[in-house]
């Protein structure tokens, strides 16, 4: 037995998922990708509804900034379905906004590249 100040809370391997997520599926991966990028509301502080200690945890990790499902998952001991449902739950809620991730610049065309080439080989020998 441990004492008074030594105590820990629980922690998520003694929680089943199925409570954590309150029996939820996963949302749709449209709707919530790997790579789906979530942060906090400004004024999710203001809310007045009580949140489970996992969608606190989750919480505060996002209002640190942007970070992707994967990169919330990785700061938790939770499995990522867990995750991904909890971060939906809280998107519902008005907690957090997500955005897709930022598109992949376009290629530059090889053409302008070999004549840039041509053009500093002509300039500088």
């Amino acid at each position: 037995m441990t004492a008074a100040d030594e105590w820990e809370p629980e922690s998520a391997e003694l929680v089943r998922p199925y409570v954590i997520t309150r029996g939820r599926g996963l949302p749709d991966e449209g709707q919530l990708s790997l790579i789906t990028l979530v942060t906090a509301v400004e004024d999710h502080q203001q809310r007045p509804t009580r949140l489970s200690p996992e969608e606190q945890n989750l919480l505060e990790i996002c209002s640190a900034g942007y970070l992707s499902v994967a990169e919330v998952a990785g700061h938790t001991r939770l499995p990522l379905g867990v995750v991904k449902i909890v971060l939906s739950s809280l998107v519902e809620g008005g907690y957090l906004i997500t955005r897709p991730p930022v598109e992949r610049a376009p290629v530059a065309d090889l053409r302008i590249l070999e004549e840039v080439l041509h053009g500093l080989r002509t300039k500088f020998g």
